[in-house]
């Protein structure tokens, strides 16, 4: 395989975004993340109001700016919450038949108008498919949105399909691994996925 488009370096340097688990450790360190950010500012504003008896500091203007990006990451926070990771039982399902598949875990697509939680995909040259277990999920709205980011990304005529159903989805990975795929497309498309995932 070609270093370049090497797989397993793709996913190492993402931080494990699309790793098993990536949803339910990055709420740990998001959470942590912001209390951090909202007390170092806090911690400014009570030196400041301790030493000199007033709001009227400049250690005051330094907090307030400081609580800019606490802000900010306790929106990451409440996006982070707001998903689940691969529930244990599927993902040890999906492990025995995913075989030498391209895939990523815990994928959270977010849109304008819908947030679409998908807890496990493959992609096999221009075929991609998915589980979830959102039984809510709406597969039309998500298909419509996938085919426009990757079509942005002068990726064409692919196939997308998330089961509900474990057994379906695990027969279906069994008939994928039997597919002859271009490498180059499947990696394409994993790089934009993880580009666009939570």
């Amino acid at each position: 395989m070609n270093e370049k488009f090497s797989f397993k370096r793709m996913i190492s340097s993402s931080a494990a975004k699309g790793q098993r688990n990536y949803l339910n450790t990055q709420k740990k360190y998001e959470i942590l993340k912001t209390a951090i950010l909202f007390a170092l500012p806090l911690a400014l504003y009570i030196t400041g109001y301790v030493t000199t008896g007033s709001n009227a500091n400049y250690l005051t203007i330094v907090a307030v700016v400081g609580f800019l990006p606490a802000c900010r990451s306790l929106v990451q926070t409440i996006m982070f919450l707001r998903f689940k990771s691969c529930p244990p039982d599927v993902a040890e399902k999906i492990e025995a038949a995913k075989g030498e598949l391209a895939n990523l875990y815990d994928c959270a697509f977010t849109a304008y108008q819908d947030n679409f939680m998908v807890d496990h995909l493959v992609v096999c040259g221009n075929t991609i498919c998915g589980i979830t277990t959102d039984k809510a999920f709406k597969e039309k709205e998500f298909q419509t949105h996938l085919d426009k980011i990757l079509k942005a990304d002068n990726i064409k005529n692919v196939t997308i399909k998330v089961f509900t159903d474990e057994n379906k989805y695990v027969e279906r990975l069994g008939q994928l691994q039997t597919l002859e795929a271009d490498e180059k497309l499947t990696l394409s498309i994993i790089s934009t996925l993880l580009s666009v995932s939570l």
